[in-house]
């Protein structure tokens, strides 16, 4: 099963825990207008190193990846950041308010042996499209580093991670930080043997699954296996090396304040868009009813079988459409795919609703223009105003993921949302010899 293990972090040099400064959201989520504004709070802010300037053709002379790795290694010759002394294991609390609620969700940020994902130990668990790959195998070719953590599930039967933050509650963190949602993330250091080797033993046995950073881990694969190919050319045979691994924060995916929220869809039609037809085609395989009063998502709660809200540009109110009890989904959706995948109100609104009436689909990118993701149930349903029709969704379940992956598919694409995001420039990994063990 997975091997997870300790490693000497670097962080940023510092007088005081709090570096709210120095960190930013996910490099995919950052506009041009807010990397200058991250950078305007700290030259060192992450961002400048996770999308530092330049071309993106890496051919191109002073291109984004030739900057990033020279200042990387600037960084740590002048002391920016600096190295840990010994292998910890990180803690990470990320505390913040849902629906008026106080919630703190929990990790262990580790190094975590890379698997191709055919050996059935770390698993994805939704589809990505590819073009993130080739930025980010290009900064991690150039780098040799990860400047931010993968967003890892596993079980933790034995609670091993609840009971060391709660051991660990009142002790001073490391280090801190609050990004602009109001979301704090705090980081404690483990390097006590004992206590380490209880949470290596803990987790060491379950399967990992990807929630966020599919792309990262797969270009931390590939830069492996091509460490290994030139290390195999050269005649070496390094034991155990940096690369072989990638940083990981992991979650306990049955932990309660565990939030998965759900991504809306908005779609146009290609051709002239007509609601009666619409509704009629739907009709076949969906009853569908209007919502009466109240929430209109709470239309959704006491329901079993795949649903969703829909509402198009003449609607006064959403309706509920349900996938009909006489309907098969293994017929109905002859793919070769698992039934707990067919079973999810994603992947039953992609294949029997925006393929068939509006065209769109996954593997027709050319299509994708016509789809929009939206995060607020409300702003979906609002945006009929100016476009054909919006789907409010459930969020996935725990056990549907984990069925999912198990099964050996993977989700449609932004399936899920687990919130909040990782903060970059928490810790940072060299996947290489350190400057100070270099010869």
């Amino acid at each position: 099963m997975a091997r997870i293990r300790p490693f000497r972090a670097y962080t940023y040099a510092r007088d005081s825990h709090d570096i709210t400064p120095l960190v930013a959201p996910p490099y995919d989520v950052i506009h041009e207008d807010e990397r200058a504004s991250l950078l305007s709070r700290s030259e060192h802010n992450v961002v400048a190193l996770e999308l530092a300037e330049g071309p993106t053709d890496p051919s191109s002379t002073g291109n984004r990846y030739e900057t990033a790795a020279h200042r990387w290694r600037e960084w740590r010759e002048d002391d920016v950041v600096v190295r840990d002394d010994q292998s910890a294991f990180y803690l990470l609390e990320q505390r913040f308010e849902l629906a008026g609620a106080r919630v703190k969700r929990r990790a262990l940020i580790a190094e975590v042996a890379l698997h191709a994902f055919e050996e059935r130990i770390v698993l994805p668990h939704e589809r990505t499209l590819p073009k993130a790959l080739g930025d980010r195998h290009n900064l991690i070719t150039s780098t040799h580093a990860n400047f931010s953590q993968i967003f890892g599930l596993l079980d933790d039967p034995e609670r091993v991670l609840a009971r060391t933050f709660d051991q660990l509650a009142d002790s001073p963190p490391s280090l801190a930080a609050t990004d602009d949602a109001g979301v704090e993330s705090v980081v404690w250091t483990v390097t006590d043997p004992a206590r380490i080797a209880l949470i290596a033993e803990g987790l060491a046995a379950q399967r990992i699954f990807i929630a966020d950073g599919h792309h990262r881990y797969t270009v931390a694969l590939a830069y492996r296996d091509e460490r290994r190919a030139a290390d195999a050319t050269a005649g070496r045979a390094p034991d155990d090396p940096d690369y072989d691994y990638v940083m990981m924060a992991l979650v306990d995916m049955d932990d309660p304040e565990l939030v998965v929220l759900p991504t809306h869809r908005v779609a146009d039609s290609a051709e002239p868009f007509d609601s009666a037809t619409f509704y009629a085609d739907m009709s076949r395989l969906f009853e569908v009813t209007e919502v009466g009063p109240g929430h209109p998502s709470d239309a959704l709660d006491a329901i079993e079988r795949p649903a969703f809200l829909v509402r198009t540009r003449t609607d006064e109110r959403p309706r509920v459409a349900v996938v009909r009890p006489e309907v098969d989904l293994d017929v109905a959706i002859p793919l070769q795919r698992s039934h707990a995948w067919k079973e999810l109100d994603v992947a039953v609104l992609q294949e029997l609703v925006l393929q068939p009436f509006l065209g769109i689909h996954p593997d027709r990118p050319e299509t994708l223009d016509r789809l929009r993701f939206v995060k607020d149930a409300h702003d979906a349903l609002k945006m009929t105003e100016s476009h054909d029709v919006a789907f409010v969704l459930r969020h996935t379940r725990m056990d549907q993921m984990r069925a999912v992956a198990l099964a050996g598919d993977v989700m449609p694409q932004k399936s899920t949302y687990f919130y909040p995001k990782l903060l970059s420039g928490l810790v940072f990994r060299s996947m290489d010899t350190p400057l100070d063990e270099q010869p």
